[in-house]
């Protein structure tokens, strides 16, 4: 099946990195076509191009066409092939269809031309998942004063459990809870709560972190895991990041998130002698911050203190002055989604389409 909307997966090469990851997350497909001033195909951009180019240093204030893949597979539209076949073929998940030109005529992709059963389910069935659910939840008072943060609903479902589903989407059934702050009321909302996957709760005593009660769990994981915090919800595939993490070697991966600043302002730019030299009207800026996700190996837990208040962040400069690799993996702002404050809780909710 053919895409209806072909510039949704179309960009020029002067489109900025930031804009490119945007574009690739609204069209949920994972890549672009480039072209160029005379609008035929030139390249392509995908979400693992991008990742690459980030972890390399890449500026995210780039041109994709400085990282575009040049020459991308493309069919005549005359051509009478069997799409889906020529694209596993090929590997790879969208095929652009071209005129004599080579211009875009429209794009078949993988994802609508699939069916269900043929689709390859992720499985992660044999890695565990710790949720990180002690904290008080102070930004956001005054629900939290009422219910532990982890049972604040977005819709009609608590964001902890949604948090939970979308690892047990892609095979994860073995959850590790560790609780603090009224803890019995998120037992008792599991306990009565039919799941199709496994909890075990770690309680702390008192604080200790994101990281700390780690330390607490009494198993010993064969494999690396998942550490999330409670509100930290992400649109990503659980499986290429764990199958990132183990192709790159890394003893700790942390899952971070592009964020777009707009300063609502003209920025004003001065010479050495206070004379203007140019303005720049609400320019914006763009960075990477920590979603609050990992995968860490089980050997990272020896690492932290017993009985201390430790965060996450303390393992990860630790690990890393110890001289251990420290990996990240770069998604796009739309593909995050934190709870941690009202405004966010609203646009959470606008991105899952709950009224």
């Amino acid at each position: 099946m053919m895409t209806e909307n072909i510039q949704a997966f179309i960009a020029d090469q002067h489109m900025r990195l930031a804009e490119a990851m945007q574009k690739i997350d609204d069209n949920s497909n994972g890549i672009l076509f480039v072209i160029d001033e005379n609008k035929c195909l030139c390249g392509a951009v995908s979400d693992g191009d991008i990742r690459r180019w980030l972890l390399k240093a890449g500026s995210i204030d780039a041109e994709i066409g400085l990282l575009m893949s040049s020459n991308p597979i493309s069919i005549k539209k005359e051509c009478d092939i069997n799409a889906l076949a020529f694209m596993r073929e090929k590997c790879i998940r969208a095929l652009p269809v071209v005129d004599d030109e080579g211009r875009i005529q429209n794009i078949y992709l993988a994802k609508l031309m699939e069916k269900k059963s043929d689709q390859v389910a992720e499985q992660l069935n044999n890695v565990s998942a710790v949720i990180m659910a002690g904290g008080k939840g102070t930004r956001l008072y005054p629900y939290t004063k009422i219910l532990p943060k982890p049972l604040i609903p977005i819709g009609e479902v608590p964001i902890v459990e949604r948090v939970m589903d979308s690892f047990y989407e892609c095979g994860i059934t073995d959850f590790i809870m560790t609780v603090n702050y009224r803890k019995h009321m998120i037992q008792s909302y599991f306990s009565e709560t039919s799941k199709p996957y496994n909890i075990e709760y770690v309680e702390e005593d008192k604080p200790l972190g994101t990281g700390g009660s780690l330390k607490l769990i009494q198993r010993r994981f064969e494999k690396p895991l998942f550490v999330a915090n409670c509100d930290s919800f992400v649109r990503t595939s659980y499986s290429d990041l764990y199958k990132y993490h183990l192709e790159n070697s890394n003893a700790i991966t942390m899952v971070t998130s592009l964020k777009n600043d707009t300063i609502p302002y003209g920025v004003v730019y001065s010479k050495e002698n206070g004379e203007l030299d140019h303005m720049v009207e609400k320019p914006t800026r763009s960075y990477l911050i920590n979603t609050g996700i990992y995968i860490i190996n089980p050997k990272m837990i020896d690492l932290i203190p017993d009985d201390t208040m430790f965060h996450m962040t303390h393992l990860v400069d630790k690990a890393k002055k110890l001289g251990y690799k420290v990996g990240m993996f770069p998604i796009s702002e739309d593909s995050f989604l934190d709870m941690g404050e009202f405004a966010e809780m609203k646009r959470m909710e606008e991105k899952l389409n709950i009224q």
